[in-house]
């Protein structure tokens, strides 16, 4: 059973984990320039923790943490990003999960940004309803090089 809850300090060895997959990095196009770098990773997820603009949640599978999601605001519209461990891809974790996120949290529009060959979580994006809007090219440090990402939104 998928469930949503508040991040545990426990949690955050496992994201550490996750972030050192490089087919995860690369399909997500944007990490750390290091993601070896415990420091680096404490720091960013101390921010979004301790934010009070960040909403971000665990995502649970029978108790056992799978991924994270979380929402923030970029000029006044809500911006949700995921991150699901890889064994999990295709087995519908991250569909069912933002289901439940934005459920939780209905204000609209809410969008999302993803690198335009990510075609599952694209695919994810527009079965719940999200639409493009645009793409922007911006540099991605997972792949060292500029990506073209779609944006989408949900009304």
């Amino acid at each position: 059973m998928i469930t949503l809850r508040d991040v545990r300090p426990s949690d955050l060895d496992r994201f550490f984990l996750f972030q050192q997959d490089a087919d995860a990095a690369h399909m997500a196009g944007f990490a750390p320039s290091n993601p070896r770098d415990r420091g680096v990773f404490d720091h960013h997820w101390a921010q979004l923790t301790q934010s009070d603009d960040v909403i971000v949640r665990t995502i649970d599978l029978d108790g056992e943490p799978v991924g994270s999601v979380a929402a923030y605001d970029v000029d006044g519209v809500r911006e949700i990003m995921f991150w699901t461990d890889k064994q999990y891809w295709g087995r519908g974790v991250t569909t069912e999960a933002a289901e439940l996120f934005l459920s939780e949290f209905p204000r609209r529009p809410v969008q999302a940004r993803v690198v335009v060959d990510n075609g599952g979580m694209l695919k994810i994006l527009q079965e719940l309803g999200f639409r493009s809007v645009g793409e922007e090219r911006s540099f991605s440090n997972a792949r060292a090089e500029v990506v073209t990402e779609q944006i989408l939104q949900l009304d």
